[in-house]
């Protein structure tokens, strides 16, 4: 008869312990999930929460979260099967589908805009009808949270794309552009409001969601993946959601969590909670149930676009977006 001491019993029990995480590891389903910008950044806090707090693998998923090369482009790469799902602002269904991409909006994160007009003080900016022939930075010609907004913007104050200079300058240039004073005003994120306030810079943050239907940033997954892989959709959203509600109702606390998880942060963390409060009080709202999408907002924004000639056609409402994965 073999006797086991205690410390042989101990090392047994870990090494059990360790084929068992193996297995469980080997066992959950491995997605690609794209960000429209650097992945690291707070306005992806939720995504980034959900991973480190292990939501992602009580769902029975292993998800890589790569930067994609903004909004329209993350859409097309989920319509393509390049990538399983990715976080887009609300509109870029509307703004990829009559193109053929086949994109739905499966969650938003509140009934705010995700970005604003951001302009120097100094510039004499208090409207976007104060734009024409200025320099504005974008992200990129394929980010629809600061260019394709930012059309929607100036065309609600009768102005079009060729009045304003609008400058893709990429993720950091961007918003660093207003804080050197190269540029008098940029489309921006709450990352980058927070961001240029840091420098000492005195700047007027205009709501779009004042100006027209702007919505918020969500997560977008192909029809195929829906109807195929409804169990990974349903886990996927319910683990970003438990992270963005953190976000929403303790920001302080999430943003300490974040900064756990995307190190890049550690010593600004009073940025970071500055960047998830503006995001709990400005765009984290006004939903009856978070997560929900507003399938009347996301129409009257299509005819919006519509008649402003920012899309040429239109594409029935309920194949932009499904409530069907918010419980």
């Amino acid at each position: 008869m073999v006797r086991l001491s205690l410390a042989g019993i101990a090392g047994v029990a870990l090494l059990l312990s360790l084929i068992g995480a193996e297995a469980r590891a080997e066992n959950l389903e491995k997605i690609t999930f794209l960000t429209p910008a650097p992945s690291t950044l707070p306005a992806f806090a939720a995504a980034q929460i959900a991973k480190g707090k292990g939501y992602f693998q009580a769902e029975g998923l292993d998800v890589e979260i790569m930067t994609g090369k903004g909004g329209a482009d993350v859409a097309k790469q989920i319509g393509a099967g390049n990538a399983d799902a990715g976080y887009i602002v609300g509109d870029a269904p509307i703004l990829v589908r009559s193109n053929g991409v086949p994109v739905k909006l499966v969650a938003l994160f509140g009934g705010g805009g995700f970005s604003f007009l951001v302009a120097r003080e100094d510039s004499g900016i208090t409207s976007p009808a104060d734009l024409k022939g200025k320099t504005v930075g974008v992200m990129t010609f394929e980010d629809t949270a600061t260019y394709y907004t930012l059309l929607g913007a100036i065309a609600s104050v009768g102005l079009k794309r060729s009045d304003v200079d609008i400058q893709a300058m990429g993720p950091t240039a961007t918003w660093q552009s207003v804080a050197t004073g190269k540029a008098p005003a940029c489309s921006c994120v709450a990352d980058w409001i927070t961001l240029i306030r840091a420098t000492g810079t005195k700047i007027r943050v205009i709501r779009y969601d004042e100006l027209f239907p702007a919505v918020s940033q969500g997560i977008g997954v192909s029809d195929r993946s829906i109807k195929e892989r409804p169990k990974m959709v349903q886990g996927l959203v319910r683990a970003i959601l438990k992270g963005a509600e953190e976000m929403r109702s303790n920001p302080d606390q999430a943003a300490e969590d974040f900064v756990k998880f995307v190190p890049d942060w550690k010593g600004k963390e009073a940025g970071v909670k500055a960047t998830l409060h503006a995001y709990a009080s400005l765009v984290y709202v006004g939903q009856k149930k978070f997560g929900e999408v507003d399938g009347a907002r996301l129409g009257k924004l299509q005819d919006f676009y519509l008649e402003q000639k920012v899309i040429k056609a239109k594409t029935p409402v309920d194949e932009l977006y499904t409530n069907q994965f918010v419980k």
